[in-house]
Order: structure tokens, then sequence, then C-alpha cells
């Protein structure tokens, strides 16, 4: 028989109960952060064109948006600890068939069971570690969890480069195997028999499978839509279809059953609607940016998957510091105000990324991504908060699920959306640059002298010019994509003062600034 109203953990036990957690989380998060640098050689392990690599990254993202509400509806019907360690089991072997298959569709499917379960336990390992702490330290217990938040994301793919230049990318997931047993075998040791408090709520699988197949289609439509020519193929043609019949049908459905599987009646509040949009495009514009560049300089520009994960380093510098003192700021100032501030940190930082060139390549990305960096630690807080000023609080867990799980499947669409700007930009900055370097212009001559003097012939020196204007095309397709980033949330910072002020009561009660705190940290995802 289970003990539900068990006595909570103390001394060591807790120690390596909040250790285990705390591992858990940055083992999830880590794998969507560092698994970003090594895209490049996971392509050329595969055999695989780099395009079907990045499947594997938005596929696995794409799982864990989707594994977010049902977590949460798990924790309510079983409990947590029960379904968290069945998932870390699940992730665990996941990562064996990731580690160990030669077929691509093998493994992205080992990779799309990873997203889910590592998904499953990003809402049920914070549940749980609040539960563990007493009334009076629950705010610490919130304030662990966060620290294990924006750190392995940020730091991840320097290490992910590493062990890719180092071990090899397979070892990322033989790491995982004996990391996630551990995970599972010390948690279900320590909680063992404990007990729940049941909450009988269906699930809603008609939902569930309907946001299943929306979100898989346009994800694929934009994985394959390069590479088969958008409408012009019959497949894509059928996934538009079956997309827009799904999303019709789920809308109507969602809005007519007793407990849906997301709460869309969520978006008749403004301030949800402006938060969650937010969130949503500042992520898709973040997660993208960050995994061109850091794909683009290895296989443009040559660096290394350990060198360009080091050009992220800076933003861990100010990312978590930052966090923490805006989790304090927004008790004083409408969230409005410096979510404002914020979304125009980030347009200040991709217009100044826009003129990126090569001439001293870390010299011109270490300031902006350092102030990138101050961004992100500010960019959760007053948007979370500015979401969920007005909700009751019972609608305050489902606004969390929603906006979770938009967020993390803007992240996934931003990274194909950003390889789409590039495919669609790179021919056109050449055929503009082929019109000014035709033989019969003096820039040709002075593009080619340089080369002939290094004792090429003609023909080579053509060829090695050729590429030298592949390699600047790309560049400027890059610069494009960041200039539009820009403009993208200069909007955004506009956008947000058409919400309600959001400014703080005078007394606030402590469950009500503990459930505040838990659903930002919750927020604070890959």
């Amino acid at each position: 028989m289970s003990i539900i109203y068990a006595k909570r953990l103390k001394g060591w036990r807790f120690i390596l109960f909040n250790g285990c957690l705390g591992l858990s989380h940055a083992l999830v998060l880590f794998n969507a952060g560092a698994y970003i640098a090594m895209l490049p050689r996971v392509a050329g392990g595969l055999g695989i064109p780099l395009s079907y690599a990045t499947w594997t990254q938005t596929d696995y993202m794409i799982g864990l948006a989707l594994a977010f509400p049902v977590g949460g509806w798990l924790s309510r019907r079983i409990g947590e600890y029960r379904p968290f360690v069945a998932a870390f089991t699940i992730f665990a072997l996941a990562s064996w068939i990731c580690a160990y298959s030669s077929s691509f569709y093998a493994y992205l499917a080992g990779r799309i069971v990873m997203g889910f379960a590592g998904g499953l336990t990003l809402p049920l390992g914070q549940s749980l570690l609040i539960k563990e702490f007493p009334d009076k330290r629950k705010s610490l217990g919130i304030g662990v969890w966060s620290l294990f938040t924006l750190t392995p994301f940020t730091f991840a793919p320097p290490f992910g480069g590493w062990i890719a230049d180092t071990l090899g990318w397979r070892w990322l997931f033989w790491i995982n195997v004996p990391i996630a047993l551990t995970i599972a075998g010390v948690v279900g040791a320590l909680l063992y028999r404990r007990g729940y408090k049941r909450i009988w709520r269906r699930f809603d699988f008609t939902g569930f499978i309907l946001i299943a197949v929306i979100l898989g289609c346009l994800q694929t439509i934009l994985n394959i839509g390069n590479d088969w020519d958008w409408t012009n193929s019959l497949l894509i043609d059928a996934l538009i279809i079956v997309m827009a019949i799904s999303l019709a049908y789920w809308i109507v459905w969602e809005l007519g059953a007793r407990y849906p599987f997301l709460d869309i009646g969520l978006f008749a509040h403004r301030n949800f609607t402006i938060g969650a949009l937010s969130l949503f495009l500042g992520f898709l514009c973040f997660q993208g940016l960050l995994s061109m560049l850091i794909v683009q300089l290895q296989i443009t520009l040559g660096y290394s998957s350990w060198l360009a994960g080091l050009v992220f380093l800076p933003m861990a510098i100010f990312a978590k510091p930052m966090g923490g003192i805006f989790h304090e700021i927004i008790k004083r100032f409408d969230a409005r105000l410096l979510a404002s501030f914020n979304l125009l940190g980030f347009a200040a930082t991709y217009f100044w990324l826009s003129r990126f060139d090569v001439s001293d390549a870390y010299a011109d990305l270490f300031w902006p991504k350092l102030l990138e960096g101050i961004c992100l630690g500010s960019f959760f807080v007053p948007l979370t908060a500015l979401m969920l000023h007005g909700l009751p609080p019972e609608r305050q867990w489902r606004a969390v699920e929603l906006a979770g799980l938009m967020r993390i499947a803007g992240g996934a669409f931003g990274i194909t959306l950003q390889t789409i700007i590039i495919y669609q930009r790179k021919p056109f900055h050449m055929t503009r640059i082929a019109e000014v370097l035709t033989p019969l212009t003096p820039r040709y001559d002075q593009a080619m002298e340089p080369l002939l003097a290094t004792g090429l012939s003609e023909g080579q020196a053509f060829i090695k010019l050729a590429k030298i204007v592949e390699h600047e095309s790309v560049l400027n397709a890059m610069n494009d994509a960041y200039w539009l980033a820009g403009c993208l949330f200069v909007g955004l910072s506009i956008l947000v003062w058409f919400a309600y002020p959001t400014r703080q009561p005078a007394k606030s009660t402590i469950a009500r600034a503990l459930r505040r705190k838990a659903q930002q940290a919750l927020s604070e995802g890959p």
C-alpha cells in the first residue's frame, strides 16, 4: 500500500535527491543545446545531407513540446515519481538506440522518443522537488530548480562540441545511458512507495493525437521543403491538406471538450495571447539563429565543433544572474516596461550581429553574444508575468502548459526557418555579386589579381574566386536573417504595450508568490 503522507527526505537523502533532480533537468536541456554543435558531424557519421540531420534536432524538440502538458496530467493522475522513473528509463533506452543505430530513420525515431521522454520529466521533476521542501523553504527549492534551467543550455554548445571533436558525437548518447539509469534508480529508491492524491481527470486522447499530427505535419513540411521543392511535391501538398483539416477539427474539439488537452480558450485573454505569442516568436528567433550560426561557423568558416560552441560561452556569463535579478525587479515594475526593454535589447543584439564579417570573428561575436546572454536571462520573467496576469489560479498551470508547448515548438520551427532563409537568400546574393564580377568589369580584374599573384593558373584562380563568392553569399544571407530577427523584436517590443498593466498588488500571499516563481522557473526551459 502506498504511503500518501510520507515524511520528507532529510540529511544525505535530501541532498542526493536534489542533486539527482537537478542533474535530470540539466541532462534533458544539455541534449538539446549540446546536439546543435554536433549536427555537421552527425550528418557525416550517418551519411546524410545536413538538412536531414537537422530533422534529428527539430523532431527532438517537437517531442519535448508534446510531452510537456502530458507530464502535468500524469502528475495529477498517478503521481510524479513513477512516471518520472519510467521516463528516464525510456530516455536511456532511446539514447542507446541513437548510440548504436546506423540507420537514419531508426536514429530519428530514437531522438523523437528521447525528446518525448525528456519532456515528461520537466514538469514532473519540478513538482517532485518543490514538494520535498518544507513550506517555509519552497522558494529555495524553486531557486535550486531554476539554477538548472538556463545554465546547461548556455554551457552545452561548447561541451557538446568538445565531445564531438574528442570522443565522437555518439558519445553524447553513451554518456546519457548510465546517467539516466542512475537518476531513475536513485529517485525510485528514495521515493519508493511514496503515494499521491489522485485527481480523476480524463486524458484528452483526441486532442493530443490531433495536435501531434498538426505539429508533426508542420515540422515535416519545414524540414523537407527545400529538398522537395515545396508545393511542387505531392507529399508536401498532402501534408498541408492533412494539417489544415486536423487544425480545424482540433480547434472545434478543444473548445467543446470538458477537459481539453490544451486550454485554447486562454487566447480570449489579451495578456495571455500577447505574452505567449512573444515567447513563441522570441524563442523561434533565438533558437533558430543560435543553430544557424553554430552550424555555419563549421561548414562555411571551417571552425571545429568545439570552437564553434565556444562562441556561445559569453552568453553564460550574465544569463542566470539576470534571471535572478529580474525575479525581484518584476515585483516593483510593470512587466510591459521590462519586457519592452528586453525585446529592444534583443533587437539591438541582432542588428549588431547583422554586420558580422570574418575579419576577426571572435571579436565580432563576443560583445553581441554577451549582450544576448543578458537579454536571455531577462527574457522569460517579464513575459511570463505578463502572460499570467489576470488569470485565475486554477488556469495558470494550464497557461504555462500551453505557452511551454508553443515556446518549445517555436524553437524547433526556428531552426528550420533559418535554414530556409539561408537557402533562399544565398542564391540572391551570389547573383548580385556575379553581376559586378564579370570579366568585363574592373572589379573582376581586381579580385583575380591577388589570386593569380599566388601562382594559380587562371582556371584555378577562377574556381577559388567562385568559392570566395559562395562564402560571402552565405555570410550575407546570415546577416539578412539577423536583420529580419531584429525587425521582429522591434515589433514585439511595441506589441507588449497593448497588454493590460501588470503592477503587482501591494499585498501578495506567499502561496501566490511561490506559484508565480514556480511557473516562471518552469517556463525557462529548452
